[in-house]
């Protein structure tokens, strides 16, 4: 056998919508759990304690007193050691370095949950047909966002303390966009599982409208995130007894003041969010409608309970661990929106 040493093709097998979808609702839930571990390294201001960009190598952490020293005496040549933490401890900088280790290594398990079982799928031909595309452009976001995470990070090396705020804002709304994604597509191959003539769902334009909507809130909450600006007033509904706060910089201008000032974000961020639940709400009304009440009660609750955390968060002086919670529900937010919009553009297919 001159051959014998080649391995034979697999054979032809059926598409396995059902499979695939399970495996996309885990990584949608991976990616969440992603995106809380992200919210406690920016309160814990552990972004910065890493200060390489290792894809292979950083995948341990240091395991040697030395090595640990060494790595500590990189993040002693940053602007946030040497104005925010000098004096820091090698056990405190120990603690910082985990939480960004940490969503760091999740980062990159989200890419292997998708690359994977996205080869495996398509070597087995159990790939649906026009879904390989989409597939491939998910897991490709991953390794995007991984990108955009150390353009992040290298904001905060040379002339600041902390990281851009713009920055930040496109790495977490990357992200949501990433589970969105997977939430729309593990949908459309749950429907396709029990009816293997459906097509997939389509985004109308009211759904575009609250996209829309819902985007600007959560660019807001980046930024009030990125600018510490949820620590400008612990009141609510007033901020430090004004319904506009005081201390809004206009001298730069409006775009300016609106872009950059945290009076300004954090006011827009409560406020704005108003509109985005109304919005929300009426999706949900809209799903009712269609009979998908259960699908409306569980996003009228997520948007209530994502309301009452927001409030909290502000109340508590910004409690980490009530921040964190907001954050997450926040994601989840997201992902049941997105299934809830995919619903809607069934009935469009």
């Amino acid at each position: 056998m001159t051959h014998a040493s080649v391995l034979p093709a697999p054979a032809a097998r059926q598409p396995r919508p059902a499979a695939l979808a399970r495996w996309l609702w885990a990584v949608a839930l991976l990616v969440i759990i992603v995106v809380g571990v992200g919210g406690i390294t920016r309160l814990t201001e552990s972004g910065l304690s890493i200060t390489e960009w290792r894809p292979v190598s950083g995948v341990l952490p240091p395991l040697s007193e030395a090595g640990w020293i060494a790595e500590f005496e990189k993040y002693k040549q940053i602007p946030e050691y040497r104005e925010i933490n000098l004096g820091m401890t090698l056990a405190g900088f120990k603690a910082i370095f985990f939480w960004e280790w940490l969503h760091r290594i999740l980062g990159r398990l989200v890419g292997m949950a998708l690359l994977v079982p996205l080869a495996w799928y398509a070597w087995r031909r159990a790939i649906p047909a026009g879904y390989g595309p989409r597939l491939l452009a998910l897991a490709a976001l991953v390794g995007l966002q991984g990108a955009i995470g150390w353009w992040m990070v290298a904001s905060g090396l040379e002339y600041r303390t902390d990281v851009s705020h713009f920055r930040l804002a496109t790495h977490l709304l990357t992200a949501l966009f990433l589970l969105a994604g997977l939430v729309w597509t593990a949908r459309d191959l749950d429907t396709l599982a029990r009816d293997p003539s459906s097509r997939p769902a389509r985004l109308t334009g009211p759904a575009a409208g609250v996209i829309a909507i819902l985007f600007v809130q959560l660019l807001l909450g980046a930024w009030v995130a990125g600018l510490n600006a949820g620590y400008v007033a612990s009141t609510w509904p007033l901020m430090n007894d004004h319904f506009v706060p005081e201390g809004i910089d206009w001298a730069g201008g409006a775009w300016l003041a609106l872009t950059n000032d945290p009076f300004l974000i954090h006011f827009l961020h409560r406020w704005w969010s108003w509109v985005a639940a109304l919005a929300l709400l009426l999706l949900a009304r809209g799903l009712s409608r269609q009979g998908a009440r259960g699908e409306a009660r569980l996003l009228v609750a997520v948007v209530a309970a994502q309301m009452l955390l927001g409030i909290w968060t502000v109340v508590s002086g910004v409690s980490m661990w009530i921040a964190v919670w907001h954050q997450v529900t926040g994601a989840i937010l997201v992902a049941v929106a997105a299934a809830a919009l995919h619903q809607l553009g069934r009935r469009s297919a």
